[in-house]
């Protein structure tokens, strides 16, 4: 005996028609428990990408046929796609359709700012990255991204009420609500600033704001070196040091969002000033100043840490001195990461990662003598989305967090 499947609800409209009616169906009806079923489908298309409606099935233990008449419904209403397989055949990989609503990524470092507009499977259409003077204030900057979201949007033709939520990392720590930055050490002229209220007014959508290495752990455990990987640290090594953790499969952010500061684990307190205000802090040996410093004494005029990295590549024995030291310092900050966390790998982004081996290997001497091993040893790999990491998890921060019309 089979049953037939459930008819649409009459408040479900298609995401281009301005959102769906409110949710008045009484806990407990047939009503509730559709729109509670399409919740859990789209969730899971939400976290998992592309996913075949098996697998969405065995996600949310719906029945297949229940699952296969969701995907009608929804994909009706323009909010999800059904693609074909490589075989050419009519294929069961759900996405979201690529008209279904449009995120904002927002990446601000210490001396930049990258924006970009993409769609609900995070294919960027659209971005843009400009220079930042030092010392910016947040007013200014995010007075920027707002005008640099109206030319992307006018570029691509969406409208401004097709942008359903953006995501913005800092290079610094941000409060537990996610709201305010608590430090005034690292971007002096955006501490106590509620700066979710302000890009929020600014970008007229609601906003998600995250520290940047955060993002980084995110998006490389989501997309890149960290994907089936429950336990994780994203290092970002650049104007400063940061660690994103992910713990257990989720990104922990500690009791006041500050989990992760390794920049400041102090390593020699005769040493010198770290800006924090305490001495011989791990930033004040590996952030970009101090290792464009030593190269200088080595007769190199390098840039920036690219500039170093290359010519490291290149055989420069200056500068392959310099990535290994700095590989090895970090490497002995990070066995005490390993010491307290117990993780199984080690992501290494910014523009020290891409140095490979060079810093990898001194990383991982270190590592080894100061660390106490269990029965899994620990990878220490290259960020596999690069420089791009920070502005994808601010993307998969904006689409976890959006409404979407179910």
């Amino acid at each position: 005996m089979t049953s037939s499947p459930p008819a649409p609800d009459s408040d479900l409209q298609s995401p281009s028609g301005g959102g769906h009616l409110p949710d008045t169906a009484a806990p407990g009806s047939q009503a509730a428990l559709r729109r509670a079923n399409r919740r859990r489908v789209v969730d899971t298309v939400r976290s998992q990408g592309a996913v075949t409606q098996a697998r969405i099935a065995r996600e949310t233990a719906l029945a297949p046929s229940t699952v296969s008449s969701i995907v009608k419904e929804l994909t009706a209403c323009d909010l999800l796609a059904v693609e074909p397989d490589h075989g050419g055949r009519r294929g069961q990989r759900v996405r979201f359709s690529a008209s279904a609503g449009y995120l904002v990524g927002v990446d601000v470092g210490h001396r930049h700012v990258e924006v970009a507009l993409a769609d609900l499977n995070l294919e960027i259409r659209a971005r843009r990255r400009s220079e930042l003077p030092a010392g910016h204030r947040a007013q200014d900057v995010l007075a920027e991204v707002r005008e640099t979201c109206s030319d992307l949007r006018a570029s691509l033709g969406i409208a401004p009420d097709r942008v359903l939520h953006a995501g913005l990392t800092l290079p610094a720590p941000v409060d537990a609500q996610r709201r305010a930055l608590d430090s005034d050490a690292i971007l002096p002229r955006w501490a106590g600033t509620d700066v979710r209220a302000l890009a929020a007014r600014l970008l007229d959508c609601p906003v998600v704001v995250e520290n940047d290495a955060n993002a980084g752990a995110v998006s490389e455990h989501a997309l890149g070196a960290g994907r089936g990987v429950a336990d994780m640290a994203y290092l970002k090594v650049a104007h400063g040091v940061g660690a994103g953790l992910i713990l257990g499969g989720r990104l922990y952010r500690g009791a006041s969002g500050s989990a992760g500061e390794i920049g400041h684990i102090t390593l020699d307190e005769g040493a010198g000033l770290c800006r924090c205000g305490n001495r011989g802090c791990l930033e004040t040996f590996v952030c970009a100043p101090a290792v464009l410093d030593l190269v200088r004494t080595s007769g190199q005029h390098a840039g920036t840490v690219a500039d170093v990295v290359a010519t490291a590549l290149q055989g420069d024995p200056g500068c392959r001195r310099v990535v290994a030291d700095t590989g090895r310092v970090l490497g002995s900050a990070v066995a005490q990461l390993c010491n307290l966390l117990n993780p199984e790998l080690v992501v290494l982004g910014g523009e020290l990662g891409q140095a490979g081996d060079l810093v990898l290997d001194p990383m991982m001497e270190a590592v080894d003598r100061y660390s106490l091993h269990g029965d899994t040893r620990l990878r220490i790999v290259p960020s596999e989305l690069g420089a791009g990491a920070h502005l994808m998890g601010a993307l998969i921060l904006a689409r976890s967090e959006s409404s979407l019309p179910v």
